[in-house]
């Protein structure tokens, strides 16, 4: 039977690229082409040189369709033939299951006894993938056949690059999705968050972070817990030339061991029982940015051994896959454990601790640095005024202030954080109490504290007790005497009668002060 060509090239051509869903469109041209060539089967595959990987991405019968990513690894004799048959365009495979290259292929859809034609998809010089015609199991294909195919190879051409490049997108619309809905959360935990102290307290800290942050090495965050070295960490990664990209931040302490390889390295679907869909782990959404791993020294010794691969190889394995996925991250690690006791109990890999241990910075405890506790404070209670929505901001009252500077703070920030809170909850009025913070028992007069300037071994006036805590509430109050965040409002008198005990008291103001 004569077959018109241009009639044949024209409805093919339609059906192939008649849609991007390339399965449904591989299906609707072998319908078509079936009344002319003897096919029972098609595949689009696609091959990646460097694994020696044929990948079959799209598959149909004629009752069935199928989108997949089947990929089948070549063996050596396998990977010299697709290179030697470069130049051959289309290929007849007398039985489908001795060919080295399509036998593999042919295998998974049960096609190994079965005839074949082979079609390179080639756009532009460049090579793009294969088209496979596998036969219907009672006619062989002739050279009419082979030359009806090759009719077809831009358009199948065509379809297969627009097919792979609609599915990229879609990938990438997931991811995007994705990402989308977890830095959301990350970004409310880290919304409002703000360094205090950097020319102060943490001013040796924050030399040390200017120092490495625009470099590559890794950073190894010591201190008490509390410290806020997430938040320094965070800094870090800001000053970096990857503050545009992620920052994931990974608590290994409160992730349960059993999860924690999934949490880390994420799994293929399928991976175990309630995988149903991939998800990409904690390093591998660091991809292009930074990877702050605090309480480092509760990770598992499987888990750390997983990790140095990471730092020494930058990549990963899913659990259940078998693909390794390259990664570009800077690590920064944090823990409050002595990680060198550790090594010499075994709980912790040597390996990796000087892999981690690249550049180190200890954060002191707030007891250390209580000249930033009055603005710890404020900062607290704007935050946590904010969030409870108070229209008012209220202020500590003079013996809180007292309480707080001298109390040794053991939760450091965190509990600092925790005492505004609290307070908020309790006291509705414009003073804060802070009651439960450094309270001395009923028996006795509380101690007055240090800050207020005297010396305690010598017998006081009142003037001298008065006057250092005037000065104490003004520092708080960075010198304002009016207003809501004035020393005023915080000793409950007018501010006119205020700067005249302060001018009796020989305390500077105003403009005095500046002079």
């Amino acid at each position: 039977m004569a077959v018109n060509e241009k009639e044949f090239f024209s409805e093919a051509t339609l059906k192939i690229c008649g849609s991007l869903e390339i399965e449904k469109a591989l299906h609707q041209c072998l319908l078509y082409i079936r009344k002319f060539i003897p096919v029972g089967q098609m595949g689009f595959h696609v091959y990646h040189p460097e694994p020696g990987i044929v990948e079959t991405v799209a598959h149909a019968t004629s009752s069935l369709y199928d989108a997949a990513s089947i990929k089948n690894f070549l063996s050596k004799k396998g990977q010299k033939q697709v290179e030697d048959q470069r130049s051959l365009r289309i290929r007849v495979i007398d039985r489908l299951g001795d060919d080295p290259v399509t036998g593999p292929v042919a295998e998974n859809f049960g096609a190994s006894d079965l005839s074949g034609l082979v079609m390179d998809l080639v756009l532009e010089k460049t090579m793009l993938g294969v088209v496979s015609l596998f036969n219907n199991g009672k006619q062989k294909f002739n050279k009419e056949h082979v030359h009806l195919l090759s009719l077809l190879n831009k358009p199948c051409a065509i379809a297969l690059t627009n097919s792979l490049r609609f599915r990229e997108l879609e990938k990438i619309k997931e991811l995007l999705i994705d990402d989308n809905k977890y830095f959301q959360k990350e970004l409310n935990k880290f919304s409002g968050e703000k360094l205090i102290g950097a020319q102060r307290g943490l001013k040796k800290v924050m030399q040390m972070v200017q120092r490495v942050a625009p470099l590559e090495s890794p950073v190894l965050l010591l201190g008490q817990t509390g410290t806020g070295k997430e938040v320094i960490a965070n800094t870090i990664h800001n000053l970096s030339h990857r503050k545009n990209r992620p920052f994931i931040p990974v608590n290994c302490g409160a992730i349960p061991t059993s999860l924690l390889d999934s949490e880390l390295f994420g799994y293929e679907k399928g991976a175990f029982t309630g995988a149903i869909s991939k998800k990409r782990g904690r390093i591998e959404r660091a991809n292009g940015g930074t990877l702050f791993l605090d309480e480092i020294g509760e990770l598992t010794p499987e888990a750390q051994v997983r990790l140095l691969r990471v730092l020494q190889e930058k990549e990963i394995d899913r659990l259940g896959g078998s693909e390794t996925v390259r990664v570009n991250i800077r690590v920064i690690a944090a823990t409050h454990q002595n990680l060198e006791k550790m090594m010499e109990k075994a709980q912790f890999r040597e390996d990796l601790f000087f892999r981690l241990r690249v550049f180190p910075v200890t954060l002191p405890p707030l007891k250390n640095r209580r000249e930033d506790i009055p603005d710890l404070i404020e900062y607290f209670i704007m935050k946590k005024s904010k969030e409870m929505k108070r229209t008012m901001m209220p202020a500590p009252s003079p013996d809180a202030i007292r309480r707080l500077m001298d109390y040794h703070w053991p939760g450091n920030i965190r509990e600092l954080e925790n005492a505004v809170e609290r307070s908020l909850i309790l006291d509705r009025g414009p003073l804060l109490f802070f009651k439960g913070i450094g309270e001395h028992p009923a028996e006795g007069p509380p101690p007055i504290p240090a800050s207020c300037g005297v010396d305690m071994k010598k017998p006081l006036e009142l003037n001298q007790v008065m006057a250092g805590h005037i000065q104490s509430v003004m520092n708080l109050c960075k010198g304002r005497v009016e207003g809501e965040k004035g020393a005023a409002r915080i000793l409950n008198i007018h501010p006119s009668t205020l700067r005249k005990k302060m001018k009796k008291l020989n305390i500077p103001f105003g403009r005095n002060l500046k002079n």
